[in-house]
């Protein structure tokens, strides 16, 4: 089969506007729990998409580690390729896929850097192993080999032994959404779009949005 004739129809649920709660955050967290109760794969893996100093896109996964009124949280190495592309440009959007589901989430706003103390508390929540791994890999930098990188670990292993503590190149950021729209897949591919945005005094407004 081409891919070009590779298609679904999507028909398990609706996206009304009297079915959703006034504040996305609400909502956000009521989709992200249907599918963590639903045990889809890695229901917390989102894309973050960056924009660089010389206007290039890049994208790629990561894990949401932390949601509440004040934004969407994750965590990485600062001197990362994404690292000094939100440092150039500190705006981010992000996509959920709950393909299960057949509904996908798209976040958009300001981001910036969580506080040390709570790149601390989530740190030192990590298996030991991973905060290792923090210290010894170069994220995004060229490395020799594989055998380096074992080399590197083994080394910050016996550096550190049980008592790793937090890199000062490595901690959070949130998203502040300045825009969440929640989408559902219909029949015919006529979606459902709901887009929330938020006003200059603070008020989330709801608009529909043609699929």
């Amino acid at each position: 089969m081409s891919i070009a004739d590779m298609r679904n129809d999507y028909k398990l649920a609706t996206l009304d506007e009297q079915d959703i709660n006034r504040d996305p955050i609400v909502q956000f967290d009521k989709w992200l729990n249907e599918a963590i109760v639903g045990e889809l794969p890695e229901p917390t893996a989102m894309t973050l998409a960056t924009i660089s100093a010389g206007g290039r896109p890049a994208a790629r996964i990561v894990l949401l580690k932390a949601v509440d009124a004040r934004g969407l949280a994750f965590f990485t190495n600062y001197e990362s390729s994404k690292g000094q592309e939100l440092a150039a440009n500190p705006h981010a959007a992000l996509v959920f896929h709950w393909v299960e589901l057949e509904r996908q989430v798209r976040i958009e706003g300001p981001i910036e850097k969580v506080s040390e103390e709570e790149s601390t508390d989530y740190f030192n929540k990590r298996p030991l192993l991973s905060r290792i791994g923090a210290w010894a890999s170069p994220q995004s930098q060229t490395i020799p080999s594989r055998e380096w990188l074992e080399q590197a670990f083994a080394t910050t292993s016996e550096r550190f032994k049980d008592d790793v503590p937090l890199p000062p190149f490595w901690g959070g950021y949130r998203v502040t959404p300045e825009s969440i729209e929640f989408w559902q897949g219909r029949r015919s591919r006529l979606h459902d779009r709901l887009l929330y945005r938020r006003d200059t005094s603070g008020i989330w407004n709801i608009s529909r949005l043609a699929p």
